[in-house]
């Protein structure tokens, strides 16, 4: 089995658990990890893990902010 390196703008956002416009506004606002392929934008699956982390981290425990 072959383990996906990156997502496209689509996977990325059910990946994440989100729409495809928030995941376009974070990434035109540059919150969310991506890479430019030529016209092709990427989320590369181990900068969206991190992102992930990063999130959490920030968060108060057991707080559920949106």
């Amino acid at each position: 089995m072959t383990t996906q390196l990156s997502l496209r703008p689509r996977e990325a956002a059910r990946a994440l658990g989100v729409s495809e416009r928030w995941l376009w506004e974070k990434t035109k606002t540059g919150e969310i990890p991506c890479l430019k392929a030529g016209r092709c934008t990427l989320y590369p699956v181990a900068m969206l893990e991190e992102w992930l982390r990063s999130r959490a981290a920030r968060q108060p425990e057991g707080g559920d902010r949106s």
